[in-house]
């Protein structure tokens, strides 16, 4: 049984997007169903424009979205004499020849080939000449000049090419740098790659390929080409609408795990269900099942699945995702089994760790500038007098549980004949500087008697310079 290949060949010319990755994670999770080798390979062949820290920053970014590769990285730079030895196959062949048609006069040519109501294909100029290498000639590819090249895409069906609209593409430029449509190909085959699967916008590529491995007398992968990702209100993703880098959503403080579940989603579905875990989408992905249509970015769902992981993920581990992102607004968490405590307050109201982060702020730090309309109804000296009271009474309290502090404040509604939102707002903003916060007692609890006591005579102090 032939094993299953994939692989993933980003350009390190710029950093890896949305769309690009989840190229990336179909070709993973399709060699993970089928317990197969996903290869990661870097194509840098455009010298000028590749850098190493795109590189970088491609692996960090597959590796944060546990995307891990089993071959590789291979890097064209590298493969140069492989293109070479091919590219002289099919020059032995007579598949291919030396063009030293000048770039200009090509240009030339193209817009009278437009003036003229033509397809402005390269002409065949150089087809038949018989030219030998020289130090400003390429390698074209001899194109058949009739007939239809056809396949069956595992997303989209049977498509056809007629090779009347293909011309001889440039397989190796004049400085012996090949091209993407030949690399590409010599490096699938030598790679033993079985599945090629990518975005819909290579689709007028594959005829070319298909004709270089059978020119070559390679087998053909199967190909399935992906729905491309449209941004809000149509039209690509762009920089302004929508694609940002992928560690940037690292930055903005959503899991790997709601990345990975929102890409899947945007291409793909198994029935109805929206939330899935790793293992369940290495077990349920098949190519059959990619959408028809596009998919459109929606930040809204986006943060509604990071809600969800983030309310899903066990508190010791939340607490240590927690931790930078706290260290960012200047504060030092660095009692891990503290932190956990606190975040079990905030997993279900926050969205991003930039929003737990923030929301965290009153653990670390003094509550203080109060919330201006809070503190104009609540810090009162009215409520000073409760305040004054509650203090004392927390004071004497033996043990901060829930069951205790529950019984304090009941006891104290009674007595006074105040609604608990009375008695407690004051508390609330005394010891978070919000109107808005986690659950009182869960705060006194996590806070501790000293610190509590602390605040409340802080509150007391503001009252009392009010008046």
């Amino acid at each position: 049984m032939t094993v299953v290949r994939t692989r993933f060949s980003p350009s390190p010319t710029g950093s890896l997007h949305l769309g690009g990755t989840r190229t990336a994670l179909f070709n993973w999770l399709f060699a993970r169903h089928h317990q197969g080798v996903f290869i990661l390979r870097i194509e840098d062949t455009d010298r000028e424009r590749s850098e190493e820290r795109y590189v970088r920053e491609i692996k960090e970014s597959m590796l944060w979205l546990g995307l891990d590769w089993d071959e590789g990285p291979y890097f064209q730079s590298a493969r140069l004499p492989l293109y070479r030895e091919y590219i002289q196959r099919l020059l032995d062949q007579g598949e291919a020849y030396y063009c030293d048609c000048d770039p200009a006069d090509l240009e030339t040519r193209r817009q009278e080939a437009l003036a003229r109501g033509d397809k402005p294909k390269y002409d065949g100029r150089c087809r038949e000449l018989g030219l030998k290498p020289g130090p400003n000639t390429a390698v074209r590819f001899k194109t058949p000049l009739t007939g239809t090249t056809n396949w069956h895409d595992r997303g989209k069906g049977p498509i056809a090419f007629d090779n009347r609209e293909l011309d001889d593409l440039v397989i190796q430029r004049a400085d012996g740098i090949p091209t993407y449509n030949f690399a590409v190909v010599v490096d699938d085959i030598t790679m033993g790659v079985t599945h090629v699967i990518r975005g819909e916008d290579h689709i007028p590529n594959t005829p070319r390929q298909i004709l270089i491995y059978q020119a070559l007398g390679a087998a053909l992968p199967e190909f399935a080409h992906m729905t491309v990702t449209l941004a809000p209100g149509g039209g690509k993703l762009s920089k302004r609408r929508g694609a940002i880098p992928i560690l940037d959503y690292r930055e903005r403080g959503y899991l790997p795990q709601a990345l990975v579940n929102y890409m899947v989603r945007l291409g793909w579905a198994h029935g109805d269900q929206e939330i899935f875990s790793r293992e369940e989408l290495i077990k349920y992905f098949s190519l059959e099942h990619m959408s028809k249509s596009p998919g459109v970015y929606d930040e809204e769902k986006l943060l509604w699945l990071n809600a969800h992981y983030i309310k899903e993920t066990p508190l010791p581990e939340l607490a240590g995702l927690l931790q930078p992102f706290l260290e960012r607004l200047g504060i030092a968490a660095k009692d891990l089994n503290y932190l956990a405590r606190v975040a079990g307050t905030l997993n279900t109201r926050s969205k991003t760790l930039v929003e737990m982060a923030d929301q965290a702020r009153f653990y670390f730090q003094d509550p203080r500038p109060y919330e201006e309309k809070g503190a104009r109804k609540f810090l009162t000296p009215e409520s000073a007098v409760h305040l004054e009271e509650i203090k004392k009474r927390l004071e004497a309290l033996a043990e901060f549980s829930e069951a205790a502090l529950n019984q304090l404040f009941q006891d104290l509604t009674t007595e006074t004949g105040l609604k608990m939102v009375q008695l407690a707002q004051p508390v609330r903003l005394a010891l978070t500087g919000k109107t808005v916060s986690p659950g009182l007692f869960d705060i006194i609890i996590i806070l501790g008697k000293e610190e509590v006591l602390k605040r409340l005579n802080l509150a007391l102090d503001f009252i009392y310079k009010k008046q």
